[in-house]
């Protein structure tokens, strides 16, 4: 009933100390297990302490599995997500939107040191009134977790995976499902998270490396401490989080089959998850209701989850541009986008420094990008160029096909006439097209279908509930044209009354073009500012 280590063994050291008859040796950095020393912890332990505690799952037994993993009873598990089959609520407030960016981008955010040599990544929010920021941790089950200092953290920054963002959303996604979150625990095995990820389907990975896959993807998640600084908001007022888990992972169960030989080969695991204390006062439906927390939630949807695991290799730029999409759109679909704001969120701010400075680097930046879009167009995230700085000269040439006529005839002409013309719809970009990309914007994205009906009822749930509270006081609200013209009139620029106001410029902006509708305290203040009645 021995056991042996394959290549893919990552060294980590944790198996040898664990071993009760020592059969883990180390010869030229390689771990092996002796065969004549190793009995799978028989008459000592239930389980193979080596895999138990392995963090990938390494070990297995010497003697390979013949035939199919048969069914074995395992711990009940929280119920199915996307019972619909197409999406599922999730919560989308800022701290996890910022942990779905970090999972995704490490590499390209700007990570900072402390006075103590301590790692961090630092999000402003409410216009520099508050602050996120997370830290990193190698122990993932401890109450009391140690933050890693830079030299240790910087490894655990480069092995994270960009898919495990998927299982961050699937762990938001079930803490809706509970009342109380932060004291509350969902259990989820790997069959579930195999099912949401597609990874049912992939019929080329044998059961022990999508074991291995989950295993380290579900504890990625976990690595992640959080401390939160949060301004008053509203009738909420102010609080602060001190440094703790952004995700709890509490026991994982490895679910084993003996074979006649007496050999347990893995075939199954099971984790316990519960949210950190961030759920307490961004996902309490409690507090929520008395007004002294807030309750903020989305939807994702599951073709989402697939689609990354399906272009994480190609397209990582893509993938970070879809998951920040992902929250952006429960904040309003007709929001501009410029495109610096969606380089920056799938390379970072260095790329485009870089591209700026050097030609060649420029040139491949535009084709990665355009390439990105056109994979965000063919899962259904169609982006519409403004066309007033996003102009058909400097669109990529899939969206220039796509105004080709299917008739055979008409695309005959099309073709014919575009061949007359001075300039070709095939001809490279003009000259300075990274300049004028630099001014570009995208007036939204058009979402699949699915993702569309959601958005739309939660939208109109969202301005019922407005409608409800806002009936009384309607008389009182300035519009778009009165704010402006009343700007106009006092002289004061945008910059200068959002100041005033304490917003931001682009609030102003998206407020004269009627976007929306200030809130009451917003609108007196704004009364006051332009000499309004």
């Amino acid at each position: 009933m021995s056991y042996t280590i394959p290549n893919n063994c990552i060294k980590c050291g944790t198996c040898k100390p664990l071993c009760p008859t020592g059969a883990i040796e180390i010869d030229d950095g390689q771990y092996w297990i002796e065969p004549g020393l190793c009995d799978g912890c028989q008459d000592r332990y239930s389980e193979p302490q080596c895999v138990v505690h392995c963090p990938i799952d390494c070990p297995t037994p010497l003697q390979a599995k013949k035939g199919r993993y048969k069914a074995a009873e395992r711990i009940a598990t929280s119920p199915d997500l996307f019972s619909n089959g197409k999406n599922n609520p999730f919560a989308s407030s800022m701290v996890i939107w910022e942990a779905c960016k970090l999972l995704s981008g490490a590499k390209i955010l700007p990570w900072k040191t402390d006075a103590n040599g301590k790692l961090y990544y630092q999000r402003a929010v409410k216009h520099g009134r508050g602050a996120i920021a997370f830290r990193l941790s190698n122990d993932r089950e401890s109450d009391l977790p140690q933050t890693l200092d830079e030299a240790a953290a910087l490894p655990i920054l480069d092995a994270i995976d960009i898919r495990s963002a998927c299982l961050h959303l699937i762990y938001a996604a079930y803490a809706t499902t509970l009342e109380k979150p932060w004291e509350q625990e969902f259990i989820i095995s790997d069959l579930q998270i195999e099912k949401y990820l597609g990874l049912d389907k992939r019929k080329d990975l044998t059961k022990a490396t999508k074991l291995t896959l989950i295993k380290i993807l579900a504890r990625q998640p976990c690595q992640l401490l959080t401390t939160i600084d949060w301004p008053q908001q509203g009738k909420v007022e102010g609080f602060s989080v001190e440094e703790s888990r952004l995700w709890h992972l509490g026991a994982i169960h490895h679910h084993f089959q003996q074979d006649e030989s007496g050999h347990k080969h893995l075939m199954g695991i099971t984790f316990r998850i519960r949210a950190g204390r961030w759920a307490e006062y961004f996902l309490n439906k409690q507090s929520y209701r008395k007004r002294t927390a807030f309750y903020q939630y989305g939807t994702l949807p599951q073709f989402l989850l697939s689609t990354v695991m399906s272009i994480w290799q190609q397209h990582q730029g893509a993938v970070r541009m879809m998951l920040w999409l992902l929250f952006k759109v429960k904040m309003g679909q007709q929001q501009c986008i410029t495109v610096p704001t969606l380089m920056r969120v799938g390379y970072g701010k260095e790329k485009i420094l870089e591209a700026s400075l050097k030609r060649e680097h420029r040139k491949r930046l535009v084709r990665t990008f355009e390439s990105d879009l056109e994979v965000l167009n063919y899962y259904g995230l169609k982006p519409i160029f403004d066309p007033a700085t996003y102009q058909s000269e400097i669109q990529p040439l899939w969206a220039k096909l796509d105004e080709l006529p299917e008739d055979a005839e008409e695309a005959l002409e099309f073709w014919t006439n575009d061949g007359s013309g001075d300039r070709r719809l095939t001809d490279s970009g003009p000259r300075g097209k990274w300049d004028l990309l630099m001014k570009a914007r995208i007036l939204g994205f058009e979402l699949p279908s699915e993702w569309a009906e959601q958005l739309a009822k939660l939208e109109k749930k969202k301005q019922q509930k407005t409608a409800r509270k806002t009936r009384p006081r309607m008389n009182f609200e300035l519009s778009a044209e009165e704010i402006q013209t009343a700007r106009k009139h006092r002289g004061i620029s945008q910059r200068d009354l959002a100041k005033k106001l304490g917003k931001s410029q682009s609030w102003i902006r998206d407020l004269e073009n009627g976007r929306f509708c200030a809130k009451l305290e917003d609108q007196l203040l704004l009364r006051k500012l332009l000499g309004l009645s």
